[in-house]
Order: C-alpha cells, then sequence, then structure tokens
C-alpha cells in the first residue's frame, strides 16, 4: 500500500504548505495532493484559500519525489480543454508525477458567489463524463476533432504533450454508485472516495460491476481512500476527532467510524489490513484533520504504521 498527504488550500499560506510538501517529498510519503476551491464553505465565505493548479504548479517545481495532483478538481469550474492545457503543463514541470483528479463539483454556494452555473447532479456528471474523454483526446492525438452534448473541440491541437504516457494518471473522485462509479469504470486510472474498508469493499464491488458492463479489468484501476488518521493511545483523542469529522463532514456515527483511522500504532495496522483486503492500495491523509504538530503525526505514521 502507498501512502499519500491530501492537503487543504484553505486557512493556511504559502510557506506552510511548501513546507509540509517538501517534509513528506523527503520523508517517504508517495504522494501529495491538493483541494479545489475558491473560498471557504461557511456562511461568510470569507477566508484564505489558495487557488488549486497554480499552487500545484509551484509544488511541482518544489519537490522531486513524490507524485503530486488533486482531489479533486471540479469540473465545473474549467472548461476541459483549458484543463487539459494547465494539467499537461504540472506533468511536464513534474517530469511525469501528476495525478489529475477530477470530480463533478459539489459546493453550489461557491458557483453562486461567481455566477459560476452549478447545473443539476445529473447534467454536472454528464459534463464530468465528457470532460474525462476531452482531456484524453487532447493529451493523446496531434489535432482532436470530436463532438459531444456539452463540449466539443475542433482539430484542436495540445503541445506539448504530457510527459506520462499515454496520459497522465487520471483520477476521478466520488462515491456515486451508479453514475460517478460508471464513470470511473469507463475512464480512471485511478478512483478515490473518502471511507474506510466498509464503504471501499461495497463500493468496490459496484465498481467491479460497472467495470464488467464496459469490458474493463477493475484491476487496470488503482483504488485510493481518503480516511482521518487520529494516531493515539488515547480512546478518547479518537472519539474527539470523530466527533470533529461528523461536524465538519456532517457524517453519521456508522460513517465516522469507518472513516476515521485511529487508534494505536498496533490498532491502525489492523485496519489498514482491512482496507487492503478492500482492494485499496494508495491511503490520503487530510492534513485539514490532523492535530498538533502535523509533521511529527505524519513522522510517526510514516515510521511506525507504514513499514
Amino acid at each position: 500500500m502507498k501512502f499519500a498527504l491530501f492537503n487543504g488550500m484553505g486557512g493556511t499560506t504559502w510557506s506552510e504548505v511548501l513546507d509540509l510538501w517538501r517534509h513528506v517529498d523527503a520523508t517517504g510519503w508517495d504522494a501529495a495532493c491538493v483541494t479545489d476551491h475558491f473560498m471557504p464553505n461557511t456562511k461568510d465565505r470569507v477566508g484564505d484559500t489558495m487557488e488549486c493548479w497554480t499552487t500545484l504548479a509551484a509544488l511541482a517545481a518544489e519537490t522531486r519525489r513524490i507524485r503530486v495532483g488533486t482531489i479533486v478538481s471540479g469540473n465545473t469550474y474549467r472548461h476541459p480543454a483549458v484543463l487539459a492545457k494547465m494539467a499537461a503543463g504540472v506533468d511536464i514541470i513534474s517530469n511525469g508525477r501528476l495525478i489529475c483528479g477530477l470530480g463533478a463539483g459539489w459546493q453550489e454556494n461557491e458557483h453562486q458567489a461567481y455566477g459560476i452555473p452549478f447545473y443539476t447532479v445529473g447534467e454536472r456528471l454528464a459534463r464530468l463524463d465528457e470532460a474525462c474523454e476531452v482531456l484524453k483526446r487532447l493529451w493523446t492525438e496531434k489535432k482532436a476533432t470530436w463532438k459531444g452534448k456539452y463540449y466539443a473541440l475542433d482539430d484542436a491541437p495540445l503541445e506539448p504533450k504530457p510527459v506520462q504516457r499515454p496520459y497522465p494518471e487520471l483520477m476521478v473522485g466520488g462515491g456515486g454508485e451508479k453514475v460517478t462509479l460508471k464513470i470511473a469504470a469507463k475512464h480512471a486510472d485511478h478512483w478515490n472516495v473518502w471511507g474506510g474498508p466498509s464503504t471501499l469493499a461495497a463500493k468496490g464491488k459496484i465498481l467491479e460491476g460497472h467495470c464488467a458492463a464496459v469490458g474493463r479489468n477493475p484491476k487496470e484501476i488503482l483504488r485510493s481512500a481518503v480516511m482521518v488518521l487520529a494516531l493515539s493511545d488515547d480512546a478518547a483523542e479518537v472519539e474527539k476527532l470523530k466527533k470533529a469529522y461528523m461536524a465538519r463532514m456532517g457524517a453519521d456515527q456508522q460513517k465516522a467510524e469507518d472513516t476515521v483511522l485511529g487508534g494505536s500504532v498496533a490498532q491502525i495496522q489492523d485496519n489498514l489490513g482491512k482496507l487492503r483486503a478492500a482492494g485499496v492500495r494508495m491511503l490520503f491523509i487530510p492534513s485539514f484533520f490532523l492535530p498538533g504538530d502535523k509533521k511529527k503525526t505524519l513522522d510517526r505514521f510514516i515510521t511506525q504504521v507504514a513499514p
């Protein structure tokens, strides 16, 4: 199993993010990804929020080993042809280390604030499906021509091409079982969702069913999970983080029990064994739930749990 950092772009600074990424790059982590938002998801909408792709380009230049990417870039925020160009640039800057994570978009007040069309859930998902097609065509074809319901390409070039062949690792993020997982089965090299062993086992079986329907080997798709880390021998500290997760994410107790990776080193290793048995091969730990000294907690995990 591989281990990665999931770094929030809100409520932080460039120097803090850079310091954390340089640290995980030097201490054995496999990847790091950033969030993609323009403002906080709060009532007053006020708070420092760094832009996803410009920050990622800088981080790609400042790291040497880890894979770098997005969990996940909102498809509604940028035309997929523009995103394809941006992502190719980051793949070149990183020398082929990009994970291009893409999702349908969900934060409605963000769209309303900036006048970005939000669409229905169905249309956002249909646009995500087409966007994956646009990305792959532009990354692989000398000049791409294609017409969908929402997007079209007319003899469109994209040069220089990304470093990765045939194209950068394409991650589809989300857990919607009827449509999102179908899109992942059709297009993704990598599928990511929040949750632990129970969530990933159940949704993984559904993904496999969608893969069978489109004639694809499900083993071609890397499965990754986002879990909240509570590395502590103090049960009260673990319960505190579960409550914080429930409050922030609107989750119930059952979801918290599955998604919070809590307990001692041995307890966490046991839980990771169950996650691996569910077919998961990469774990993302969100920085915005790490208490206290983030680097200290990450170091303890990578030196005591990961081996």
